[in-house]
């Protein structure tokens, strides 16, 4: 071995030996892994080494995310006092919690801007929508309430600066009151627009504060689409109203199943609105779940 000078008692077979053995070590020893430096905002446990897109909910990955700030959402309703059945125009403006100035800038969430829920007091009425952006920043939707008494709205946006919020409101039509829900178990079998839906629950009697894996099964489960950037959106309502959670399913591939994973707050019966869409048309589905507190 030109070059190399051997020193003196060291057999020269084992200084080879040694040689050859860390040349395959070092050819063999694993790459380290690429920094995990992008992440979803709707989905933080979704990283990625390279930008791209979340494969839950199709949102843009971005370099890390900005601690959680609330962004206000203001209100304004004309006429101010709404009428049952009559049209009321509902008009959100985002406030930056810095500034105080209105926000203008948002991010798409499941391929729109602004994601609104609206259910009456008694979880009879149910509507799902996404008011128009306007030039000024505010958000405009015009909705007719069919009841006296309370609504509640949960909003869901994303501020280009901030990160992404949930927003809830309470409204009020007519001098009239609404009963607060009651609401038994009901998990049968629903037919919708142009499919059936069942449910089961993991485990059977869900549990607050633990996971719950909700099992939906859609037939026929030809023809089956994406609606609004996933295969599915739900809104679970407790039967008072204060705890409404909206969610995407957790696992779903386009076929029969699809299941979503919840943590519910609190032993409550809740209601849930399933949404799903098959060829071009969107069916709603709604179950009532009970929901115990472990004692």
């Amino acid at each position: 071995m030109a070059g190399f000078r051997l020193s003196q008692g060291f057999p020269a077979a084992a200084l080879l030996s040694a040689l050859l053995l860390a040349g395959v070590w070092a050819q063999q020893k694993p790459a380290p892994s690429p920094a995990l430096d992008y992440v979803c905002p709707m989905h933080p446990e979704v990283r990625s080494a390279v930008r791209g897109k979340c494969p839950k909910c199709g949102m843009t990955l971005v370099p890390g995310i900005p601690d959680p700030v609330e962004y206000p959402l203001e209100l304004k309703l004309t006429p101010s006092a709404p009428r049952p059945g009559q049209p009321v125009q509902l008009t959100f403006a985002v406030k930056d919690p810095h500034t105080g100035g209105r926000v203008t800038r948002f991010e798409m969430v499941h391929e729109r801007l602004f994601h609104m829920f609206l259910v009456s007091q008694d979880l009879e009425f149910f509507e799902h929508d996404h008011p128009d952006k306007l030039p000024d920043g505010t958000f405009r939707y015009e909705a007719r309430l069919p009841k006296p008494g309370m609504y509640r709205i949960l909003a869901d946006y994303y501020p280009s600066d901030g990160t992404p919020q949930l927003s809830t409101r309470t409204i009020f039509a007519g001098a009239g009151e609404l009963r607060p829900a009651r609401l038994a178990a009901d998990l049968v079998p629903k037919e919708t627009a142009n499919m059936q839906v069942t449910l089961t629950t993991q485990p059977e009697a869900p549990l607050a504060g633990y996971r719950t894996l909700l099992a939906f099964r859609v037939r026929p489960a030809d023809g089956l689409e994406p609606y609004l950037g996933a295969w599915g959106h739900m809104l679970a309502a407790s039967d008072d109203l204060i705890d409404l959670i909206h969610t995407h399913p957790s696992w779903a591939d386009g076929g029969a199943e699809v299941d979503f994973t919840v943590i519910f707050p609190r032993g409550r019966p809740f209601r849930l609105w399933v949404q799903f869409q098959r060829k071009g048309t969107v069916n709603t589905a709604v179950f009532t779940i009970p929901v115990r507190t472990l004692e």
